[in-house]
């Protein structure tokens, strides 16, 4: 079953600036399916021999040799909580890349690939701290899947030490000092205001494109010119309801929002294609997730408005 999955995953990676989603569903234990974007998934794998290293934090399980290289691996279910009773015996290793890194997950089984228009991904439930590795759901063939949001749960195993060193509040200027931040990760969202804020600009934080091209419109509607009240928007790609690439496209298509400064900023490593953002009119691109280098691109932008 996992080559078959591995053959198809080239195929649905193509989905990208269609609003669509292909999800690679998987279970933890019980009937609850989950599932994680194709577009973060190297490969999937029989579950392997683990080894420890001295250097790896006590959340994960060990590291496995995978075509060579040492990959550090999580247990998903102890990592997000599931329920002790529900989890069966991780039988399989889901590889991934994201944020400029290689890890991978242990997982009690992996069913198929669906293919899923983002409009059918709702906003998690509100349940408090149980949901907090949740970015949505939806259902597909009566099914209901939940949707992992493995930026946070990695983060959480392994906190990362910032690159970003200590910023100065760039200089007031002419133009405007807020941002749009547009992303369906709550730790990607608060990565990208705590940046701002060492800059010293104000920010909105928003969870998908959906939400954001409404809120943009109600400006308009209420005769605030969104260029005049955000310096820039900067967007995910990868999300629920709207991904960014059509978020962007609408943007451009607004004669009353066009003139947005747009930068797109993905967990996306290898499959991201840059002759996509180039072709729905964004203006920037920065992978996930060097605070350094999106400060640098901020900064740059801000400094252009005089």
């Amino acid at each position: 079953m996992s080559q078959d999955l591995l053959d198809r995953i080239d195929q649905r990676t193509r989905l990208a600036g269609h609003n669509r989603l292909a999800l690679l569903l998987f279970r933890l234990g019980g009937r609850q399916l989950f599932g994680v974007n194709v577009f973060k998934v190297k490969e999937v794998l029989q579950r392997p021999p683990l080894f420890t290293l001295p250097q790896l934090p006590r959340a994960f399980a060990g590291a496995a040799d995978v075509r060579g290289r040492s990959v550090p691996v999580l247990d998903l279910a102890r990592a997000i909580g599931y329920a002790e009773g529900e989890a069966d015996e991780p039988r399989y290793l889901v590889v991934t890349e994201f944020n400029r890194s290689v890890q991978g997950f242990l997982v009690a089984g992996v069913d198929r690939i669906v293919n899923i228009a983002v409009e059918q991904i709702q906003p998690p439930p509100d349940a408090g701290g149980d949901g907090h590795y949740l970015t949505g759901v939806a259902r597909h063939q009566g099914e209901l899947i939940q949707l992992i949001d493995v930026e946070s749960v990695l983060a959480e195993s392994a906190p990362r030490g910032s690159d970003l060193g200590t910023l100065h509040a760039l200089p007031a200027g002419r133009g405007p000092r807020e941002v749009l931040v547009v992303d369906d990760s709550r730790v990607a969202r608060n990565q990208i205001r705590a940046v701002l804020e060492q800059l010293g600009l104000e920010s909105l934080l928003l969870s998908d494109g959906r939400q954001a091209l409404d809120h943009l419109q109600a400006l308009v509607r209420n005769g605030e010119s969104p260029a005049e009240r955000y310096a820039m928007v900067i967007s995910d790609i990868e999300m629920p309801a709207m991904d960014g690439y059509t978020l962007t496209t609408e943007i451009r298509r607004d004669p009353a929002l066009r003139n947005l400064f747009v930068l797109l900023h993905t967990s996306l490593s290898g499959v991201f294609n840059q002759a996509m953002v180039e072709r729905v009119g964004a203006d920037d691109f920065v992978p996930k997730y060097s605070e350094r280098e999106l400060a640098q691109r901020v900064a740059a932008r801000i400094t252009s408005l005089g």
